[in-house]
């Protein structure tokens, strides 16, 4: 192996005069995140444009909202995409503050106490594209909040990949088939021939649990080293360097999933039971002037007796409304299908077509 001496001659054992690999590892390591950086907002802001293209195609697509795991009030499947889509914003801005935060330069900070030399630190953060330098140099190289803080906000991020991929695994199940997976997303099984698993959601759901186990071995490692600098902090790349592979992945197969998966209309509308209006029968009676907590209790009768007909809160007779309060008239039909329910909520943030447009429209503005 040819020296760095036998190359350039006595001036190369001049090189590290007056830095150390204490302050060249924080420079590396910031380096670094800022390219991790750079490639996971790419990969956000694809997942974001292949979710509201999604909402665009399926605006009017209504299926069961759930709480509890219970059907509770109709949605548009736009709106469901659409509060992942918030959800990544705030994963996008998360990233982004970490960059920076970490946009400042560690050179010339030394082992710890700074340089002897007069190292031109403005000059090398301008060659190296950072926007200032380090304010001391003891957190220069003791710091590692910026790799903390990456791989803390993946966590939250692998968070919510893992919830929408647990809804997309029931819903893509034969019970509910909302949605088909792709073949390219999907496995057979080696034994049962009819089988199509979406093994794609679940090792992304699986990996979740990777990264958080990342940030708690980085936290961990980070908890009791004294300053400024220990051997312990060679510790600090691996989880750093798997959380990156990890996201970057789980967001390519994610945004490959939604993209090609195939939404039911028909079965996401024939899910919606028939008791899933009910409150929208007993916003009708609020707004005829009665208590809200009255009409709770009426409408709570209302769908008692459906249930013991077996029929459905929409074909119940005028007449039998109108026995459990006389307040009920035709106009109550209005009310009682699955669209003018999502369209009543018409506010800023609701389930209306009509505002569900406009959170479109205020995400391709971003």
């Amino acid at each position: 192996m040819i020296s760095q001496p036998e190359i350039v001659g006595p001036v190369g054992g001049k090189i590290h005069t007056g830095g150390s690999r204490n302050d060249q590892v924080a420079l590396d390591e910031r380096l670094f995140l800022r390219e991790a950086v750079a490639g996971t907002l790419e990969r956000i802001e694809q997942l974001q444009s292949v979710l509201l293209t999604s909402a665009e195609k399926q605006i009017d697509t209504v299926l069961p909202g759930y709480t509890h795991l219970q059907q509770a009030q109709p949605i548009l499947f736009s709106h469901y995409a659409m509060s992942l889509f918030w959800m990544l914003d705030r994963d996008w801005q998360r990233f982004r503050d970490c960059g920076q935060r970490a946009d400042t330069m560690p050179l010339g900070s030394g082992a710890l106490a700074g340089s002897a030399f007069p190292v031109d630190r403005d000059f090398l953060a301008a060659e190296l594209g950072f926007g200032a330098v380090t304010a001391n140099s003891i957190d220069a190289v003791s710091d590692r909040d910026s790799l903390i803080e990456y791989v803390s906000s993946g966590a939250i991020l692998m968070a919510h990949l893992s919830r929408f991929c647990e809804d997309l695994i029931i819903w893509s199940s034969s019970e509910f088939a909302f949605v088909e997976l792709s073949d390219s997303f999907s496995t057979g099984s080696s034994m049962m021939p009819q089988k199509k698993n979406p093994d794609s959601l679940e090792l992304v759901r699986g990996k979740t649990g990777r990264v958080y186990g990342n940030l708690v071995a980085l936290l961990t490692v980070m908890k009791g080293i004294p300053l400024t600098y220990s051997k312990d902090m060679q510790e600090d790349k691996e989880p750093l360097f798997d959380t990156v592979e990890t996201l970057w992945m789980s967001l390519d197969v994610f945004a490959g999933v939604w993209d090609t998966m195939r939404v039911s209309h028909d079965r996401t509308a024939a899910a919606l039971d028939g008791m899933i209006l009910a409150t929208d029968l007993a916003d009708y009676l609020t707004r005829k002037g009665v208590p809200f907590r009255e009409c709770h209790h009426i409408v709570g009768g209302i769908v008692k007796q459906a249930i013991s007909d077996g029929v459905r809160l929409e074909d119940l007779s005028l007449d039998v409304l109108k026995a459990a309060s006389g307040v009920f008239d035709e106009d109550v039909r209005d009310v009682l299908s699955h669209s003018a329910s999502t369209d009543a909520r018409d506010v800023e943030g609701g389930t209306s077509r009509r505002y569900v447009r406009a959170q479109i429209d205020q995400g391709r503005s971003l």
